[in-house]
C-alpha cells in the first residue's frame, strides 16, 4: 500500500505565498507522476498542476507563472509552491501519486488526504 501525506495548507491574504508538500511512503517501486489537484466548494475537482518522472510538467492555465511544482525524487517529495495567490484559488488541494507498487507492474493512483487553502481578500 501507499500513503500520500500533505502539508502546508492554510489561510492566507490575497497576495501572499505558500508552500504544499507531499510525501509518498509504502510499497512504492517507481513514481511515475506526482502532482496537486483542487477542489473548492461546490466545483468538480481539477488538475492544478503535476509533473511526471521525466521531470515535464503541465499547469492549469489560471495558475500559470504563479505556481511552481517540483520533485524531490529521492524523499519521493512532491511541492508546490503559490505565489500571488488570490481568493478564488481557495479549495482543498489534493496530492496525487501515479506509482508502480514493489507487487508490479502496473500502475495505481493514490490520493493524499488533501489539505485546505483559504486565501482572504
Amino acid at each position: 500500500q501507499v500513503q500520500l501525506v500533505e502539508s502546508g495548507g492554510g489561510l492566507v491574504q490575497a497576495g501572499g505565498s505558500l508552500t504544499l508538500s507531499c510525501a509518498a511512503s509504502g510499497s512504492i517501486f517507481s513514481i511515475n507522476a506526482m502532482g496537486w489537484y483542487r477542489q473548492a466548494p461546490g466545483k468538480q475537482r481539477e488538475l492544478v498542476a503535476i509533473m511526471d518522472n521525466g521531470g515535464s510538467t503541465v499547469y492549469i492555465d489560471s495558475v500559470k507563472g504563479r505556481f511552481t511544482i517540483s520533485r524531490d525524487n529521492a524523499k519521493n517529495t512532491v511541492y508546490l509552491q503559490m505565489n500571488s495567490l488570490k481568493p478564488e484559488d481557495t479549495a482543498v488541494y489534493y496530492c496525487y501519486g501515479r506509482v508502480t507498487t514493489t507487487s508490479g507492474p502496473y500502475q495505481f493512483q493514490y490520493w493524499g488526504q488533501g489539505t485546505q487553502v483559504t486565501v482572504s481578500s
